[in-house]
C-alpha cells in the first residue's frame, strides 16, 4: 500500500490560513491533492491536520482525514519528519501495510502528477531510502556573497572569485513539493537529505516557495503564465 500524506496545520504565521488560501480560484490544499489523485500513485490520501477547516476543504477535494493531528506536533517548532513519523505510525496501528509514503506540501500549487510518479520509480532501487523534489539554483552558488557585522561584503567561496561559471560545480536545492520515502524511513526519522536519498528535477519555473506575501504574489504572476 502506498500512501500520500499532506501536512496541513492551522497556525500558519506569516500567511495566516495559507493551506487553504485561494489561490487563482481553488484553496492551496486543493493542488496537492489534485496532483495525487491524478498520479494514480496512491491507495489513500490523507491530510494531517490540526484544524477543523482545513479537514473540512480537504474533505471536499476528494482526501481523507482520519485523525486529527495532536497539538504537540502542530506549532512553529514540530518538523516534517515529527509529523510523517506520527501520521505513518498511526496508519501502521490501523492494521494497514504500508510499503511507500509519500509527503506532499500543502503549499504546492505548481506540482504535476508525473514528477509524483518519477519520484516512486525511484524507490524501486533498495537502497535508496527517499526521493525528494529538487530544482537547480539559477546562478553559481559559489559565487555568492554575504555580509560581515560591518555591513560589508564577503563571498562565501572566495577560492572561486576568478573561477569560470561554466567550470563550477551545478548546486540543487529541495523544491519543496514531495517526498517519498520508505514506510521504515521515516519511522526511523532518517535524514532525508543524504546518501540514500534520490532527487527528482523539477524545471526552475514550476519551483516557488511561498512563505511570504511577495512569495505568494511572484507565485501567482508565474502560474498565470505557465
Amino acid at each position: 500500500m502506498n500512501i500520500a500524506i499532506i501536512p496541513a496545520r492551522g497556525g500558519s504565521k506569516r500567511i495566516p490560513r495559507k493551506n487553504i488560501k485561494v489561490f487563482h480560484n481553488k484553496p492551496m490544499i486543493a493542488y496537492s491533492i489534485e496532483a495525487a489523485k491524478i498520479s494514480g500513485c496512491f491507495d489513500k490520501i490523507i491530510v494531517s491536520t490540526d484544524d477543523a477547516e482545513i479537514a473540512e476543504v480537504a474533505k471536499q477535494y476528494g482526501a481523507e482525514v482520519p485523525f486529527i493531528r495532536p497539538a504537540n506536533i502542530s506549532d512553529d517548532f514540530a518538523t516534517t519528519l515529527d509529523v510523517m513519523q506520527h501520521a505513518v505510525n498511526w496508519c501502521q496501528q490501523q492494521q494497514w501495510s504500508i510499503d511507500k509514503v509519500c509527503c506532499i506540501y500543502a503549499t504546492a500549487p505548481f506540482i504535476l502528477p508525473e514528477y509524483i510518479q518519477k519520484g516512486l520509480a525511484e524507490l524501486s532501487v533498495d537502497s535508496v531510502q527517499y526521493a525528494f523534489s529538487a530544482t537547480t539554483f539559477p546562478f553559481p552558488i559559489q559565487r555568492a556573497i554575504t555580509l560581515n557585522k560591518n555591513g560589508f561584503i564577503r563571498m562565501l567561496s572566495p577560492e572561486h572569485i576568478n573561477t569560470r561559471s561554466q567550470d563550477l560545480v551545478e548546486a540543487y536545492h529541495d523544491a519543496g513539493q514531495f517526498y517519498w520515502g520508505r514506510a521504515s524511513a521515516f519511522m526511523e526519522k532518517k535524514a532525508i537529505f543524504d546518501k540514500h536519498s534520490k532527487m527528482v528535477i523539477i524545471p526552475r519555473k514550476r519551483v516557488q516557495d511561498i512563505d511570504t506575501y511577495e512569495d505568494w504574489e511572484l507565485a501567482e504572476a508565474l502560474f498565470s503564465v505557465l
